[in-house]
């Protein structure tokens, strides 16, 4: 992703304390208080721009929703929807996704959504990939019992890879489509990218996957 700098984001953010938090560690375990009603937990990891995001949250009201960006120059525009939109069940954290299991308690989450993921193509930083066993440990850690995540991708290659990383975790597919987009689904919310990536023809791979517990 090209970034582009904006000075005055981190100031911003700040600003914009009702729809985003920077320390994410001060209300792990009690995300429920920072929404108008209790409900279902959701969360994204690597919420880019929040197009998804927002979009899901206006979707679907009876759930919460919780979009993580590392980057201010990226989340400032996902801030910006949030605050248009004025959505009671929406929050955005300004973090990295390695950290996890500090912003969130055990089983406080219901669901993961991964989004066109940066591949990491190159095999030195496979451990890089959200995808990898050390970050299913971290949503297995935060989902409740049989949590899912669900994952879209325009990468074939880091498709396969999750794939084969989940199987070997032990994970179960709820469900796999190899080319999302040949049957669109009615509740689908696309991505900045998926949009882009789709529109050149670019098949769109999609994977529901869920924990398994004794």
């Amino acid at each position: 992703m090209r970034l582009r700098h904006k000075p005055w984001a981190k100031d911003y953010l700040k600003e914009q304390h009702v729809h985003v938090v920077t320390d994410p560690e001060n209300v792990r375990g009690s995300w429920h208080t920072r929404f108008a009603k209790k409900q279902p937990l959701h969360i994204e990891v690597g919420t880019g721009k929040g197009r998804f995001i927002v979009g899901m949250a206006k979707q679907n009201p009876h759930i919460n929703y919780i979009g993580i960006e590392h980057f201010d120059d990226v989340i400032v525009s996902a801030v910006e929807m949030a605050v248009e939109e004025n959505l009671p069940n929406l929050q955005l954290i300004r973090g990295n996704g390695e950290h996890l299991t500090d912003m969130f308690e055990r089983g406080e989450v219901d669901r993961v959504y991964l989004n066109f993921s940066d591949p990491w193509p190159k095999k030195r930083h496979a451990k890089r990939r959200l995808t990898n066993r050390r970050f299913l440990e971290r949503y297995e850690y935060i989902l409740r019992q049989n949590g899912e995540i669900h994952f879209k991708t325009d990468n074939r290659g880091l498709f396969e890879y999750s794939l084969v990383e989940m199987s070997y975790y032990g994970m179960v597919y709820e469900d796999i489509s190899l080319d999302l987009h040949a049957a669109m689904p009615e509740d689908n919310v696309m991505t900045e990218y998926e949009e882009k990536f789709s529109k050149k023809g670019y098949p769109i791979y999609r994977m529901e996957a869920r924990f398994v517990h004794e």
